[in-house]
């Protein structure tokens, strides 16, 4: 597994080796021992799949706030994704700033998102499956959305000429000057 820094500390871009011949492939998107080696220490307690029919479809920004907060590992299991973390923990000095990543089935990658950010993801192709584990468990009290195209955020999608297909809870979604973030930096 080869783990690689991003831009945002704690936000992980995970490679699993692949081993293949003419049959496929065979990859271990996880595992514990490897993962804290790494100094990766997560109780994954849910797996989450979803699929998006069209492109341009957009789910996030999403969090999920303390005491249910969320730590996610994202992958791509068909199709292709631009995926994106948010840092919103009050205090950091990488507020508001953003990472993203292309996930695809080819590509094998998987984004590892620490709970304080928020989450979200534009679809590239039809079809597209995403499959994420999560350390906690869905608690709709505790779910919080800001809006994609903040732009105090700034992220660039990449959807030149697509219209985003949202939910209603994201077309409803504060921008993040007017959200009061539930979460603290607290420096290593």
């Amino acid at each position: 597994m080869q783990v690689q820094d991003t831009k945002l500390a704690g936000v992980k871009l995970l490679t699993p080796k692949r081993f293949g011949d003419h049959r496929g492939f065979f990859s271990e998107s996880w595992n514990r021992r490897t993962m804290e080696a790494a100094g990766l220490l997560y109780d994954f307690v849910q797996d989450n799949h979803s699929v998006s029919g069209e492109i341009g479809t957009v789910r996030g920004l999403h969090f999920q706030s303390p005491p249910h907060a969320q730590a996610k590992l994202v992958r791509c299991g068909r199709g292709r994704l631009f995926d994106v973390a948010v840092d919103i923990r009050k205090g950091s000095p990488t507020y508001g700033q953003w990472v993203g990543e292309e996930l695809s089935f080819e590509n094998g990658r998987q984004l590892l998102i620490p709970a304080g950010f928020l989450h979200g993801f534009v679809t590239r192709e039809p079809d597209t499956e995403i499959i994420y584990k999560c350390t906690d468990y869905y608690a709709p009290e505790c779910d919080g959305a800001v809006r994609f195209d903040d732009p105090d955020i700034g992220i660039d999608w990449g959807m030149e000429g697509t219209a985003a297909i949202l939910s209603e809870k994201d077309e409803a979604a504060p921008f993040l000057r007017n959200f009061d973030t539930p979460f603290q930096y607290r420096p290593a």
